[in-house]
């Protein structure tokens, strides 16, 4: 009788277990408690790397390890996310100006500090700064946006406050040395991000900013502007230049 060969058998298959998380969503253990503020860095982080072009709430909640809707969550939309990015650059905005700032120093010193602290943001955080100013991707309307803005221009107002020069005696003085100075120094930030300050051959690379400023003396007074911070404050967001 012929013997018919067994049917080998084959083993068994693998019992299928948990998924690990890839390695970049697992080393960002966002919880809900600072997604907000997650969403903001990260977005800070890939504009300065992307530009404004580079940005979407997609990829930013992919940097964040989120799903793609959680954005909408806090943010409702892009703009809302800019615009909340856009605040926090005015937070590190001031922390640039007020680095170099010394209760020590006479009023001149410490008004080249602050100006040396609002180019070098500029430069060290070109796309953000960009950003900051666009009332075409940012909600100037804002709350949280309007404070910071407002922050950030005090100390512009406090190293206006006094100035002495051929203004100084107008009934809007204070109003005009604020203007004239946030023009002098954003001016010189961008066209210097623009590249319009070329090095010459025969003077070298531009001065900087501290060394285009008239030499301004300050008036004996040191009383604080006086009235509401609000008026002050709308300077640095009503009449900023959208692009």
């Amino acid at each position: 009788m012929t013997t018919r060969p067994t049917k080998p058998k084959l083993p068994a298959a693998p019992v299928p277990g948990p998924v690990a998380a890839p390695a970049d969503k697992a080393a960002r253990p966002y919880h809900h408690g600072d997604l907000r503020n997650a969403l903001i860095a990260e977005g800070v982080a890939l504009l300065e790397e992307a530009g404004l072009a580079g940005l979407s709430l997609r990829a930013i909640a992919a940097r964040a390890g989120v799903s793609h809707a959680a954005p909408r969550n806090h943010f409702g939309h892009l703009r809302g996310l800019l615009t909340a990015m856009a605040a926090e650059g005015f937070r590190r905005h001031v922390a640039f100006m007020r680095a170099g700032l010394d209760a020590r120093q006479d009023r001149p010193a410490r008004l080249a500090a602050a100006l040396k602290g609002y180019v070098r943001f500029a430069q060290a955080h070109p796309h953000l700064f960009s950003l900051m100013f666009s009332s075409a991707h940012c909600d100037f309307d804002d709350p949280e946006l309007g404070d910071e803005a407002g922050r950030s221009y005090d100390v512009l107002r406090e190293i206006a406050t006094d100035l002495d020069w051929d203004k100084a005696d107008a009934p809007d003085a204070q109003r005009r040395a604020e203007m004239l100075l946030w023009s002098i120094v954003h001016g010189y930030a961008q066209l210097s991000l623009a590249g319009m300050f070329a090095s010459d051959p025969v003077a070298g690379s531009p001065p900087p900013v501290t060394d285009i400023v008239p030499a301004f003396g300050y008036r004996d007074s040191r009383a604080a502007p006086t009235g509401k911070r609000g008026p002050d404050r709308r300077l640095s967001t009503e009449r900023r230049g959208g692009r």
